[in-house]
């Protein structure tokens, strides 16, 4: 196995540990998790494998990460990405190597990256509704995959048609499309159905009225 790998499995291992001992799944409702953060972590290897069952060599996959971590929580978040990480190799025909990357990369870091600027906003900014949305919804998610990405560029080679700087706008450009997708359902969730986002709460984040 080559070096990177192993750097890879200890990250995986580094998050994993932490996130099984906390045993999430204590807090999930009786009647099990709500289906839209189900359906968001199964379209997961559609998304993360999209170049391998296309046949066309991409910068850099959707994530989708940061979403799942505001609708699930950190930990069920990175236990999820275990086997949407298992179904991508599967379904892309993927090596144990790149299926290991790709739920490193794509999954576990840009999650715990969207959790530690998520924390970072609400400890530097007040609990307001469109710090929620347009902090953690949208910034922090360019944030979280911009930097995810530049960790990956330091450790794996990308498609060597592109040039490392082409690759890192490619991939902050595909940052970007992540955060519009995630702060906008973040925004209709808040909105229409805030139980949702285990990461949100009226009574933090909605002002309460002026006597």
């Amino acid at each position: 196995m080559p070096w990177t790998f192993w750097i890879d499995a200890t990250l995986a291992l580094a998050a994993l540990l932490p996130a099984l001992a906390l045993r999430p799944w204590r807090a999930l409702p009786a009647g099990g998790p709500p289906w839209p953060w189900l359906a968001w972590w199964a379209a997961l290897p559609a998304l993360w494998g999209v170049d391998g069952e296309s046949g066309q060599s991409l910068a850099q996959p959707i994530s989708g990460a940061s979403l799942l971590t505001l609708m699930a929580g950190w930990p069920l978040a990175v236990l999820a990405v275990v086997p949407a990480a298992a179904a991508t190799g599967w379904l892309a025909g993927l090596s144990p190597e790149l299926t290991l990357q790709r739920g490193v990369w794509l999954g576990i870091v840009p999650a715990t990256l969207a959790l530690a600027f998520g924390a970072a906003l609400r400890r530097w900014l007040p609990n307001h509704l469109f710090v929620y949305i347009l902090g953690r919804g949208f910034f922090a998610t360019v944030a979280a995959g911009a930097v995810a990405a530049m960790g990956q560029m330091l450790l794996h080679a990308g498609p060597e048609s592109l040039h490392q700087g082409d690759l890192l706008l490619a991939r902050v450009l595909t940052a970007s499309g992540d955060a519009f997708i995630t702060g906008m359902l973040v925004s209709m969730f808040v909105a229409f159905r805030p139980h949702w986002l285990a990461t949100y709460a009226d009574h933090i984040y909605l002002l309460p009225p002026k006597a």
